[in-house]
């Protein structure tokens, strides 16, 4: 009798613990979140590209909650050393990755090989893969619009822009911008300074100065920190940002910025992961999905100058004008899109050529 109570009592035992590890095991199953990683070339709270892209990440963490964590690496150096920050990333469980650099690709591609069960985006880029998909967006229009506010704005017919790094979307945007300010004031010129760097304050504020001494006498940037924008409302001077919504930085200067809400595209992304029902793919948003868009305008934009990037906003959106768009010339006068000829996205990616108007070389 007393052994059958001895072994009663010892399958309950068992079944009690059986029962405890079921109900951690479902408790774990439960608690498992989806990690997603971004690398940033910049400070998260630049003022400008990485803090537009960190809105997207936290736009993802309120959107899913307790389903996802979110996670990112700031001031990440273009080149080798990015794999061994995506290896950390993947170490620390991350199963899918954003990265929101040009140079940031090679390393991108390179991993996407070694880590198949791993799915890759990466902003700005040309590589696709199985596991790695591209993405970014038509800025050209909005920098087209944005600016229309800078050639209404100039006196001297002279504007500065600071620009990064020559490459496609830089050189493509700044002749956009520049098509936008000729469309105000036909005897504008946009003069470029180089700064070889995505987040450099001081390389752009030196930048910001030697176009104010050479006459410019409005300001705009293609580069992530709002130095540029602090030195015009020092000068007193008409700014036009880029990237985010920066008028805290000059609040009296501020014209606009071609801005970027990245939030809806990571969030389809990350939903996707999760789901198993990502797919690779080339994301080109615009103006009419509302990927792209301009900030709001300044105390110094008029109404007649809202009324113009109204009209040209409309018009790009039902696609009765593009700003490449033949006939369009180089600096040197040469015709590069023959009237009745558009540039296509994939010309856009691989432009290496400044329209007439723009003051400075395309090589850097």
């Amino acid at each position: 009798m007393r052994k059958t109570r001895v072994m009663f009592a010892a399958l309950l035992l068992v079944l009690g613990v059986t029962a405890l590890a079921l109900t951690a095991t479902g408790t774990a199953a439960k608690q498992a979140v989806y990690k997603a990683a971004w690398i940033y070339v910049g400070p998260h709270n630049d003022g400008g590209w990485s803090q537009a892209h960190d809105a997207g990440r936290l736009y993802v963490q309120k959107s899913l909650g307790s389903k996802v964590q979110t996670t990112f690496k700031e001031n990440v150096p273009e080149g080798p050393q990015v794999c061994q920050v995506i290896e950390s990333l993947i170490r620390d469980g991350n199963k899918i990755i954003f990265a929101t650099s040009f140079g940031f690709q090679t390393c991108m591609a390179s991993e996407a090989k070694k880590h198949p069960d791993v799915y890759f985006e990466q902003a700005t880029g040309t590589i696709q893969l199985k596991n790695m998909a591209e993405y970014f967006g038509a800025g050209e229009d909005a920098n087209y619009l944005a600016g229309i506010a800078a050639g209404a704005a100039t006196k001297k017919n002279t504007i500065g822009l600071v620009v990064a790094f020559p490459i496609p979307e830089v050189i493509r945007h700044t002749s956009a911008f520049t098509l936008g300010a000729l469309t105000a004031n036909p005897k504008a010129k946009v003069k470029i300074v180089w700064t070889n760097s995505w987040f450099d304050p001081a390389k752009e504020k030196k930048a910001a100065e030697s176009l104010v001494s050479a006459g410019a006498d409005v300001l705009a940037q293609n580069v992530d920190s709002p130095a540029t924008g602090q030195y015009a409302q020092s000068k007193k001077l008409p700014w036009v940002g880029y990237d985010s919504d920066a008028r805290k930085f000059a609040p009296t200067s501020w014209l606009t910025a071609p801005v970027y809400n990245w939030g809806p595209y990571y969030l389809s992304r990350v939903k996707a992961a999760i789901a198993g029902t990502w797919r690779t793919s080339f994301y080109y948003g615009n103006l009419k999905d509302g990927f792209v868009k301009l900030a709001p305008f300044g105390p110094g934009v008029s109404a007649k100058t809202k009324a113009l990037i109204a009209s040209k906003l409309k018009a790009l959106k039902d696609g009765t004008f593009y700003e490449f768009a033949g006939p369009l010339y180089d600096q040197s006068g040469k015709l590069r899109v023959p009237k009745g000829k558009r540039l296509s996205v994939k010309d856009l990616y691989a432009v290496n050529w400044l329209v007439k108007g723009v003051i400075g070389s395309p090589k850097g």
